[in-house]
């Protein structure tokens, strides 16, 4: 295995051992394990417990079980295809940021097969105003990683292209 990918699984490891340790930390230990329990611990931040059936934003909120698994299922597609792309891609600033997705995308995976929806608790506010729902540690690597894929993809591309020496035509007169 070469070293990128080792940083690649490793940075995917110690994003899934810091979701479920954050995840176990406010639930057991500071006892936030019920909805609307909640904890400030900054004018901008508070612990708020939100039991999360949907993805991203709300969408596809699964209902029942069948709409449980069907995301567990597809959830678990889009980590294979992430865990695909990171073992084939060659550059480490990417197979950093794919760890960043697959590693989240395992947290939350684990938390909808235990439990049957997804544990946030990171409640960034100003006043009233919330720049982004209720979240965890997996949601915030997910949303990392993809960002910084979409920055690589579009302003730092490799140059691919080799400089080739001008052949000069010469016109013999």
């Amino acid at each position: 295995m070469n070293v990128s990918r080792g940083i690649g699984l490793l940075t995917a490891v110690l994003v899934f051992l810091v979701d479920q340790i954050s995840k176990y930390i406010v639930t057991g230990t500071l006892g936030l394990s019920y909805p609307g329990a909640q904890m400030e611990l900054l004018p901008f931040f508070d612990l708020r417990y939100v039991e999360n059936i949907g993805v991203s934003l709300g969408l596809l909120e699964a209902t029942s079980d069948t709409m449980r698994w069907g995301l567990v299922a597809l959830t678990g597609a889009i980590a294979i295809g992430v865990g695909i792309w990171m073992w084939r891609e060659k550059k480490t600033g990417d197979i950093v940021a794919l760890g960043l997705v697959l590693g989240g995308a395992l947290g939350n995976i684990v938390d909808r097969t235990r439990l049957g929806f997804v544990v946030d608790f990171a409640d960034l506010h100003f006043g009233a105003w919330r720049p982004f729902l209720v979240f965890n540690v997996a949601d915030a690597a997910i949303t990392i990683g993809v960002v910084i894929l979409l920055v690589r993809a579009l302003f730092l591309r490799d140059k691919d292209t080799v400089e080739r020496p001008q052949v000069e035509n010469e016109v013999n007169a």
